[in-house]
């Protein structure tokens, strides 16, 4: 670990990435900190009461430093009427396979970032780290003032400039093969598709603090190689879905089997581009019919939860990187052991 990541005081150079909506449960957090790695809640979805029960449970666990992860929010989008049957037509016919009835959708779609952020700084993690933007001013003083590390996303070097312009001690580099949501400030832009070599690289000497590379980390050597060419750390998501103390669905643990997994982007489950393993939802719904982030994640909420409990994968988000390989189904510190055995 370089610069300010060193106060942390972990063993490995590495984040085990937040994944909100399951995966990141709290016995996967407590056992990636206990085995010397930062684990990360994916608090983005939770509710301030959600988010304070969560830590309270880590805790309970291990006492090593974990980060807490939250979404910066954007003016709700506007929904008119047109767009919402658009929406409502394309998806009747999953709806009526899944037994569920037609949406009733409305605002807010999601949850309001200040009541989050103050059970964050109630929580007191040892990191806040955050994608979609910069974090306000007030609320970086707030962090900082309760003795957090401050990490954001970055998904191209011009986003990494505006972040370090604001103050935050680290930088998460998102390349375009990592799995989940895109970083992307602009929730209506398109995605630069800049791969993590490539946007290492154009952040390097550009960038004064510690660069964190995440994208398609699967093995001990892909970190080495990307630590070698100057990242500080690492972040890995997709190779942990898998381990035992992950929250991943049965249906979702068996859509990632195998060495190979066809993954893609898309705006299907959320509004926002993000990687999955390719499924049915996602090859026929189509984007004329995919409403602005959150306003899309919030009405497809119904379709994922009922895909779950019917055991299919067939309208679940499968958020998964590029990376090839069996995924470890073991323990996650039999996992961060085989990514580091050199490291004492």
């Amino acid at each position: 670990m370089q610069g300010t990541l060193s106060k942390l005081g972990l063993r490995h150079p590495l984040i085990v990435a937040p994944m909100a909506g399951g995966p990141s449960s709290p016995a996967l957090v407590a056992a990636s900190s206990a085995a010397g790695a930062l684990g990360s809640v994916g608090a983005a979805y939770s509710s301030p009461a959600a988010i304070a029960e969560f830590v309270q449970t880590v805790r309970a666990r291990t006492d090593r430093p974990f980060a807490i992860n939250l979404f910066i929010q954007h003016p709700q989008p506007k929904v008119d009427a047109a767009a919402l049957e658009r929406a409502v037509r394309a998806t009747a016919g999953y709806r009526a396979e899944l037994g569920l009835p037609t949406p009733d959708l409305a605002a807010p779609y999601e949850e309001e970032f200040d009541g989050q952020f103050e059970a964050v700084l109630r929580a007191k993690p040892a990191v806040l780290s955050f994608v979609f933007g910069v974090l306000p001013a007030e609320h970086m003083r707030a962090a900082r003032d309760a003795g957090m590390l401050i990490i954001g996303t970055a998904t191209t070097p011009e986003e990494a400039l505006a972040l370090e312009e604001s103050g935050v001690d680290a930088i998460t580099l998102q390349g375009y093969e990592a799995g989940g949501h895109r970083g992307i400030f602009d929730p209506s832009a398109e995605d630069s598709e800049t791969g993590l070599e490539d946007l290492l690289a154009r952040s390097l000497g550009r960038i004064k603090v510690p660069l964190i590379a995440a994208g398609g980390i699967m093995t001990g050597s892909d970190i080495q190689a990307v630590l070698a060419k100057g990242a500080s750390a690492v972040q890995m998501g997709t190779g942990f879905l898998a381990t035992a103390e992950a929250g991943t669905s049965a249906p979702y643990r068996a859509a990632l089997e195998g060495s190979e997994r066809k993954t893609r982007t898309t705006r299907a489950f959320s509004g926002r581009f993000a990687r999955g393993v390719e499924n049915r939802f996602m090859n026929e719904v189509d984007a004329a019919a995919v409403m602005p982030f959150p306003a899309q994640n919030k009405f497809t909420r119904d379709i994922r939860a009922a895909s779950t409990a019917k055991g299919s994968p067939d309208f679940l988000s499968l958020w998964s990187g590029t990376g090839k390989g069996e995924l470890w189904q073991g323990s996650a510190s039999d996992l961060i052991a085989r990514l580091f055995p050199a490291t004492p």
